[in-house]
């Protein structure tokens, strides 16, 4: 019998992200999505304009981050 492991994992966060233009402004989201704690990884796509966050940490605090930037974010 095949077990799981115990460790919980949440499925990834899709926010789409407004104002971004350019290489420069995927840079800043990621950085401001990598420093919200329970975060393990965020991947920043300016062409989709969206960002697609793993790890434990609430939409919300997500999204207040990205605000914080001066970006728009709400879930996808």
């Amino acid at each position: 019998m095949d077990h799981q492991p115990s460790k919980q994992s949440s499925a990834p966060v899709v926010l789409t992200i407004t104002g971004m233009t350019c290489a420069g402004c995927v840079r800043s989201v990621s950085r401001v999505l990598a420093r919200v704690p329970g975060v393990t990884n965020a991947h920043v796509d300016l062409a989709s304009g969206r960002a697609t966050v793993t790890g434990t940490a609430r939409a919300e605090d997500l999204i207040s981050a990205v605000e914080a930037a001066g970006y728009g974010g709400q879930l996808s």
